[in-house]
């Protein structure tokens, strides 16, 4: 008697393995980059990141360690001075304390120990009472913190960090100023730097 049940036909797919053991190593080679190429850019990321909130903060909200962390980053082998940030140029609105940073690295020649420095802050602008309407004097009133300091003891090689801030009153001119930090070494001119300052409406 003929049986009529159809016979089925199962196919089994091969599972997909490695032929030898050279494919295996392979295959763990391109793993482990791959993985060491992700962390990289995980931590890449981080760091990116970090900074960008870092440089978003007024220097008013700063650590010291944080601004001497940033100040540190902007010396070159030669710098005698550094200013933070490293565009010289910062907004402070109206009724808002904020300002700049800056460092003085003690490069003399051929001096043991520590050297004692002493720095100020002036309007360098010529023209201030033109475009803003205020004499020198007015705009250097509004530096509450660290106009002038004298007595800076800094080790051969080390470096100083300063916080010079501003508090800007209502009523004062939307301008621009420059302001310029001179440092000294006894009587003898050290280093000079700059940087602008724009009043915005509060």
């Amino acid at each position: 008697m003929k049986n009529n049940n159809t016979l089925e036909t199962t196919y089994i797919t091969p599972t997909l393995l490695p032929r030898n053991r050279s494919a295996q190593i392979e295959m763990s080679i391109g793993t482990i980059v791959t993985i060491v190429l992700l962390v990289a850019f995980l931590i890449l990321g981080v760091v990116l990141i970090r900074n960008i909130f870092t440089s978003a903060k007024g220097i008013v909200s700063m650590t010291d360690t944080e601004l001497k962390s940033q100040v540190d980053q902007l010396f070159s082998a030669e710098d005698k001075i550094s200013v933070y940030p490293d565009t010289r140029y910062v907004e402070i609105k109206q009724e808002s304390t904020d300002g700049v940073g800056f460092g003085i690295k003690n490069l003399q020649q051929g001096v043991a120990g520590s050297t004692t420095f002493s720095y100020v802050v002036q309007v360098s602008d010529t023209d201030i009472k033109t475009k803003c309407g205020i004499d020198a004097a007015t705009a250097e009133s509004w530096i509450t913190t660290g106009k002038a300091e004298t007595e800076i003891p800094i080790a051969s090689g080390d470096i100083s960090v300063q916080k010079v801030l501003f508090e800007i009153p209502v009523g004062a001119p939307l301008c621009t100023i420059r302001f310029r930090i001179n440092v000294n070494q006894g009587t003898t001119i050290y280093a000079t730097d700059f940087f602008d300052m724009k009043v915005l409406p509060k």
